[in-house]
């Protein structure tokens, strides 16, 4: 059982995965009650809509930047291989 919102859900899951899921909801709660307590958000269905909506933009801007880190790896690193070729080409 999981609370979220002072309400208990039933949820399955994997053997050895428990710890997993109650971090999970306890960090769904801790991000429903912050837009709750905003107080724009009325009702729980809006609240849990505006909380996954604020967890898939998080989400997307980190891949996003995880993508352009790799992007600006892999420039640097063929800028460096460049940089080998020609000084092993000019000796």
């Amino acid at each position: 059982m999981v609370q979220i919102l002072g309400r208990e859900y039933r949820v399955a899951c994997q053997s050895g995965e428990e710890d997993d899921l109650l971090a999970s909801a306890h960090f769904l709660d801790r991000k429903m009650r912050e837009i709750k307590s905003i107080g724009k958000v009325i009702g729980n269905d809006r609240i849990a809509v505006m909380t996954a909506l604020n967890l898939a933009h998080e989400l997307l801007q980190h891949e996003t930047r995880k993508d352009n880190s790799a992007e600006q790896f892999s420039q640097r690193l063929r800028a460096m291989q460049e940089k080998i070729e020609f000084a092993l080409n000019r000796s």
